[in-house]
């Protein structure tokens, strides 16, 4: 018995966890991929894989049905993996650890995946069962969706005879998605000059952050680890001497990461001195910053500890002076908010991770908008400011905006059903994090899409939760729909 066999609808809870056993981080999808054209062939639907492992299953219409338009059904296998310090669990070979609290489900230690496993398990318990009335439905499951949706770019659309998309990639039910940013990611990498180096190791941390999605929560205030240990950094340079050894924090570029840390060497001279007087300056800037952060991340965190005496390569002066530069020039967070939909961020950006190799200091950027010049303007500016810092900048996962349908047949439909089963209106709404549904629509000609989902909380973090509630209200509202 699976740890979500007694949960409500079983078809879609059976798939979910099925998914959820099987490692399915971006760039690992071939696994999960190969499940689901297992699934297909076991029931005689077609069905397409090709070379990135994006599926395509079709299932031609219910008796009676077969005069309506086809439905395509989308979402992607890819999760974003994240998990807390002590967590053992190994995303390359290790299924996620599934448990229910209340009307939740979670996964012990690590994100849940319900972005977007949800939408692949709703897809399959729709196609597995018979007695459900719907017209040719065309799955659509792509590929690395997270970290530049370049499955979906890459997608042969030619067998597909659908012009109607339900995406299955929302977060909060009642929320009819008709448009959201496009975006791309930005890698700037420094190059690192070092300096052999004796001295007194510390081990300088930001954390107690709460994180979240680089594009729904990128305005809320929350603090990025990796700016704010730059802020640290900053301070500590302007009253002692310390090289820096490394510099990490954050595991995709979407997340706003909760901690980061610098490994840093002082001199031996003196030490206790210096060390006290760099815990003065962690505990001023933590102060500060928490009046500054409170509200969004009361746990924030500065902390210093000493490590022992060693010799250690450390970042030269002027790696350094370029490093740092960087850090705290380059703009972070929301840029501009729409001046059409209110509340909408139109434009922003996320320092997501931020690591040190041998030869380079890397940090990696999400870009999001949903107006195209200013996408560009961005990267422009973060491509000028780089170079004049030394670094060079490579672009990729470009993906456009999906741009708001003013006539839209499927959104009426489903704002119509949605009230005949609930007794009230959804909202419809346009987002600023990034679907696939504008690279979907720049394929197919006249494409006319919805997104929805149901109620799912801190997705890309280690607090994701999924309502068990609200899934089983979304599956009866997605019958509806295919039924009418």
């Amino acid at each position: 018995m699976g740890v979500l066999s007694a949960l409500k609808p079983e078809g879609v809870w059976k798939y979910f966890e099925a998914i959820c056993g099987i490692p399915h981080g971006s760039g690992n999808e071939k696994a999960v991929s190969d499940y689901c054209v297992s699934f297909a062939k076991e029931r005689g639907l077609k069905v397409w894989q090709d070379e990135t492992w994006n599926v395509v299953i079709v299932k031609e219409a219910s008796a009676g049905y077969e005069d309506r338009e086809p439905l395509i059904l989308q979402g992607h296998l890819d999760m974003v993996c994240e998990k807390k310090p002590d967590c053992d669990l190994d995303f390359e070979k290790d299924g996620l650890r599934l448990a229910v609290d209340g009307d939740d489900v979670y996964a012990e230690g690590t994100t849940l995946g319900g972005d977007d496993g949800i939408a692949v398990a709703y897809a399959l318990a729709i196609l597995d069962d018979d007695r459900i009335l719907h017209p040719r439905l065309e799955a659509v499951f792509t590929t690395n969706e997270e970290v530049g949706m370049d499955g979906a770019s890459a997608l042969d659309v030619s067998m597909l005879k659908g012009h109607t998309v339900l995406n299955l990639d929302s977060e909060e039910e009642g929320i009819l998605l008709a448009g959201c940013a496009g975006g791309c990611s930005a890698g700037i990498a420094l190059p690192v000059l070092r300096e052999q180096r004796r001295g007194v190791k510390l081990l300088l941390t930001v954390d107690g952050l709460k994180g979240g999605h680089s594009g729904a929560e990128i305005d809320k205030g929350r603090g990025n680890a990796n700016r704010l240990l730059a802020v640290v950094l900053t301070e500590l340079r302007k009253e002692i001497d310390c090289g820096l050894i490394l510099a990490a924090g954050g595991q995709k570029d979407n997340a706003i990461p909760r901690e980061s840390r610098a490994e840093l060497l002082i001199s031996e001279e003196h030490a206790e001195n210096i060390i006290q007087k760099a815990e003065n300056i962690c505990a001023a800037v933590q102060k500060r910053l928490k009046e500054e952060y409170g509200m969004a991340d009361p746990d924030l965190s500065i902390c210093l500890q000493r490590k022992g005496t060693a010799e250690a390569e450390v970042f030269s002066e002027e790696t350094l002076s370029h490093a740092i530069t960087l850090l705290t020039t380059l703009p972070n967070g929301v840029i501009c908010m729409s001046k059409d939909i209110p509340g909408l961020v139109q434009t922003s950006l996320n320092l997501g991770v931020l690591k040190t190799e041998q030869e380079a200091l890397v940090l990696r950027y999400s870009i999001r908008s949903s107006v195209g010049a200013e996408k560009e303007a961005l990267v422009e500016h973060l491509r000028r400011t780089a170079e004049q810092e030394g670094a060079s900048v490579k672009i990729n996962g470009d993906y456009p905006a999906w741009e708001f349908r003013k006539d839209s047949p499927i959104r009426k439909d489903c704002v119509r059903i949605y009230k005949e089963l609930f007794g009230k209106e959804p909202k419809v709404e346009a987002i600023h994090a990034g679907l696939e549904c504008g690279i979907l629509a720049s394929k197919i000609p006249n494409l006319d899409c919805v997104s929805m989902g149901p109620d799912m909380s801190g997705i890309h973090t280690t607090e994701e939760r999924l309502s068990i509630s609200s899934v089983e209200r979304m599956w009866k509202y997605l019958l509806e729909l295919l039924k009418r």
